[in-house]
């Protein structure tokens, strides 16, 4: 009778152990489906400073000021290296130019020496495809050097610019729907996901619009473009505002036909009409905003797909530029320089219930410490490789708490067809101030210091080596070229 008892207990005590670790493999299982998925979406050259709720540029941008309601908005992100390969390059490895060796604008100028995203790198996706997500990549790529025979497309002429992206080089992303880089947006070009590097196809439907359709597909999982029951990582990469700005359909065009342009030429730095970039300013500022209003179309159409199939609460949402725009302010056409317009670039984070929707005026965001950020604030932070170079701020983008950046840190104008790693500028950036080298081909340098809280249209140099600001931040700029092995020398 004990013995039967006894075994009656034992059979007891295992059902119940049993039915706690079904239980707990169970609530392992919903834990790993409710994985946050990640959506960017990227704007090639949209400055910060043109959004419509900030209230500096009469711009049109109605989803972006509802959305930002609800959102993280820093108004201080910059684009750390302000030119389209370089910036691309920091945001997928999560290190700055000479660690990723985009340094400069990838072309076939720079193809000799050897700047290109290598194969080799561990990016976000790459952390992401190993975790089990579905990846996906819609857009403007422009990461993978051209080599001859160059593809015939219309910018692959004596520099080339455009180029494939092989099936070994897309670093995790299963589903590619894609180009190099190719700015006739009315007429834009793509490879698929399973396309030959002689296989691409041209669509008469301006980009945007394209990529959104695409992005809505891949929600939708339309012809099973995604492990349906995995999480998904997409990019959406548009081209405009970028030139050519006058291809945007005029539907967008239209809200700015009826505004003075004078009403838009109130900004201290735009140069007198007659000038070569202020003529420049004059004839392309309602296109650029027009490409921008636009680009929020498309932005509001891809996030309402994700509402329609149930994903957008768990879905992590990050709006951005590579870099901004001067378009003919300060005389600088377009970017790759040290001005504000150039640098600053908009930056939208959202998670529902995450989160802490705010407008942030003082956190001083860098493009190397998305990765990190991102992978944290995604329950990945032990998969963020030890080597990287950029930081976390996931807590900080939660809750506003935690330790924030005190400066950033600029470099560019390194041109493609000499690569000379110690050329164009270096500097470094506060909330108030900005000081920066501009290496001029002479062999000469010039020192630039602006007060970009009393002077935010940076009209007066007031560079005096001898001032205490100035000395440390140079001290703090030189030993951050050492930390980045940075030939740069400052005279």
């Amino acid at each position: 009778m004990e013995n039967r008892t006894n075994n009656t207990s034992y059979l007891r005590y295992l059902y119940l152990f049993s039915l706690i670790i079904v239980l707990l493999l169970s609530s392992h299982s919903n834990f790993a489906q409710k994985k946050p998925n990640l959506l960017i979406i990227i704007a090639d050259q949209w400055r910060g400073q043109a959004i419509g709720f900030l209230g500096k540029e009469k711009v049109n941008t109605p989803f972006i000021d509802s959305f930002s309601k609800q959102s993280l908005v820093l108004t201080q992100m910059i684009s750390n290296f302000p030119l389209c390969s370089p910036a691309r390059a920091m945001l997928m490895t999560g290190n700055w130019p000479f660690k990723n060796h985009v340094y400069t604008n990838v072309n076939s100028a720079s193809t000799p020496f050897g700047v290109q995203l290598s194969a080799d790198a561990v990016c976000w996706s790459d952390v992401l495809k190993k975790d089990g997500f579905s990846n996906g990549y819609i857009g403007k790529w422009h990461l993978d050097s051209p080599q001859f025979p160059y593809v015939p497309t219309s910018n692959n002429k004596k520099v080339a610019w455009n180029e494939w992206t092989s099936f070994d080089r897309r670093h995790g992303f299963d589903y590619w729907y894609a180009y190099g880089t190719y700015d006739v947006h009315d007429k834009p070009m793509y490879w698929g996901t399973k396309d030959s590097r002689d296989s691409f196809h041209y669509v008469n439907q301006w980009g945007p619009e394209h990529e959104a359709d695409k992005a809505i597909d891949f929600f939708d999982n339309k012809d099973n473009v995604r492990n349906g029951k995995a999480p998904f990582a997409l990019v959406v990469s548009m081209n405009p505002p970028h030139s050519d700005y006058k291809t945007v359909p005029k539907k967008y065009l239209l809200p700015y036909n009826d505004i003075p342009l004078d009403s838009l030429l109130t900004d201290a730095n735009i140069p007198p009409a007659q000038t070569e970039m202020g003529e420049e300013y004059r004839k392309n500022i309602k296109y650029y905003y027009a490409n921008i209003t636009g680009v929020d179309v498309q932005i509001n159409r891809i996030i309402q797909g994700l509402k329609k199939d149930k994903l957008l609460d768990n879905t992590i949402i990050v709006i951005m530029a590579d870099h901004g725009n001067c378009l003919g302010k300060h005389d600088e056409v377009s970017k790759n320089n040290i001005y504000e317009e150039a640098l600053r670039i908009p930056f939208i984070l959202y998670w529902k219930g995450h989160i802490k929707e705010r407008i942030d005026t003082t956190f001083l965001g860098s493009i190397p410490d998305i990765y990190p950020s991102l992978l944290d604030l995604m329950g990945e932070k032990r998969l963020i490789p030890k080597d990287i170079d950029g930081t976390s701020y996931a807590k900080y983008f939660m809750d506003g708490l935690g330790s924030v950046p005190s400066e950033q840190f600029i470099l560019g104008a390194i041109m493609s067809n000499n690569a000379k790693k110690n050329s164009g500028f270096r500097g470094i950036r506060t909330t108030n101030y900005t000081l920066a080298f501009n290496q001029k081909k002479d062999g000469a340098q010039e020192p630039f210091f602006f007060d970009i809280k009393k002077d935010p249209f940076e009209l007066n140099n007031l560079y005096n080596k001898n001032d205490k600001q100035i000395v440390q931040m140079r001290s703090n700029l030189e030993d951050w070229l050492k930390k980045m092995n940075d030939p740069f020398v400052i005279q």
